[in-house]
């Protein structure tokens, strides 16, 4: 009939994966505990595929209440030149068509490695969790909202949980690195794991062909593609491109599958990961109060000086008081070896750094400090960071090599 829409058979079964993919998330979302409806939530996007449907899907979240104040985030890493010009003028066209304030953050990233040397990949994520942090403290600020209460979201999948399993299958991987991504970290929460990227973004030509607000590039894409992606000599990309399109040729439903194992293999792992910090509350003792890894940790207890020199069986020097550091106590040698491999990890990440990449053999050092019996008298160890270890009947004492050499050198 002519000047009326007819809503064809295709765009009915087009409406109804929209509506699957948005409850699927929500299911997500509501099953995990990831965000409380009146939370603010800050959406981390890139303008790849993935970002740009976790800004439509948070959209319509949002319409159903499932999550309160929405901001965004893009950070230009200058990376790619015009192209990283060309990503932020689609991010800001998609803000404004989604009616979501933007904030851009431009950070010279390959300048910032010329400087420090440091990887470019690692140094970006870096400077766009920094990024994150900032803004969601601003909008949690606009917004009259608890700090604590508000979430950052980013566009993680199936996919990029699939790949981190196959990538960590090819180097190898530590106590929980089997589970792969979790669904949520503190603040850091990543509501799109049980969805693929195909679905993704089969969501965003929905939208296109149903007539709905969407963003385009000066090409008409509706989303951005970083060129590099495609190159084979990185290696997720070499995961992405080569090994998972042949494991699919076995099971096209690899992606449900694995991630169902996965999520297996996190209940086991946060059970033991349970033990473990119990295990860490009751014999490590910290020589001053440490940041956990794990935001829900309570603090634990430090030694003053006094009694870090009866630990030690030598006085302690006074510079020593202040430094990071703790003691194993002796029962830890009755610990099972897994659980005594998880403690020990925790310990390691706590003293360098959440972001730090710990060593197996850092681990096995602090392992090796213990016999069936109890501590290993007279071991003593240098380990990742400038750690020293040192044991006697009284534990395994950690701490950084200047603080052993002065100690060492004031006993003499």
């Amino acid at each position: 009939m002519a000047g009326r829409f007819c809503r064809t058979s295709a765009d009915g079964e087009r409406m109804k994966e929209r509506n699957e993919l948005v409850n699927r998330v929500e299911q997500t979302i509501r099953e995990r505990g990831l965000v409380q409806s009146a939370s603010c939530v800050l959406l981390m996007v890139s303008g790849g595929s993935d970002s740009t449907a976790l800004a439509y899907v948070a959209a319509e979240l949002r319409s159903r209440g499932v999550v309160g104040q929405l901001a965004m985030l893009h950070v230009n890493h200058m990376i790619r030149g015009e192209a990283s010009d060309a990503d932020q003028a689609f991010v800001q066209g998609l803000a404004s068509a989604l009616d979501i304030p933007l904030t851009v953050c431009a950070v010279d990233i390959p300048g910032k490695v010329a400087q420090t040397g440091g990887n470019l990949e690692a140094t970006a994520r870096k400077e766009r969790y920094h990024a994150a942090f900032d803004a969601l403290e601003s909008l949690c600020e606009q917004a009259g909202c608890p700090q604590e209460a508000g979430r950052i979201f980013t566009a993680h999948t199936q996919d990029d949980r699939v790949e981190n399993f196959y990538m960590r299958s090819i180097v190898g991987t530590g106590p929980g690195g089997f589970r792969s991504m979790r669904y949520a970290n503190g603040l850091v929460t990543r509501p799109l794991l049980d969805v693929s990227r195909e679905s993704l973004r089969g969501f965003i030509q929905s939208r296109e062909a149903q007539g709905q607000a969407v963003a385009k590039d000066r090409a008409g894409a509706l989303w951005r593609e970083d060129a590099t992606n495609a190159h084979i000599d990185r290696f997720r990309a070499f995961v992405r491109h080569e090994i998972i399109p042949l494991t699919k040729q076995r099971n096209p439903q690899l992606l449900d599958t694995l991630c169902r194992t996965m999520n297996l293999i996190a209940d086991e792992d946060d059970l033991l990961d349970e033990e473990a910090g119990q295990l860490e509350h009751d014999l490590v003792t910290w020589l001053q109060p440490t940041a956990s890894p794990d935001a829900g940790t309570p603090a634990i207890g430090c030694l003053d000086t006094a009694t870090a020199s009866q630990a030690l069986g030598a006085q302690c020097p006074d510079q020593f008081a202040g430094s990071p550091g703790c003691l194993i106590a002796p029962p830890f040698a009755q610990v099972p070896l897994a659980l005594r491999r998880r403690v020990a990890l925790r310990v390691l990440q706590s003293l360098l750094g959440e972001d730090a990449r710990i060593e197996t053999a850092t681990v096995e050092a602090v392992l090796a400090g213990f016999s069936g019996e109890g501590p290993v008298s007279g071991y003593t160890a240098n380990i990742q960071g400038d750690l020293a270890l040192s044991a006697n009947k009284r534990g395994l004492l950690i701490e950084p090599m200047a603080s052993y050499r002065a100690r060492r050198k004031k006993k003499n």
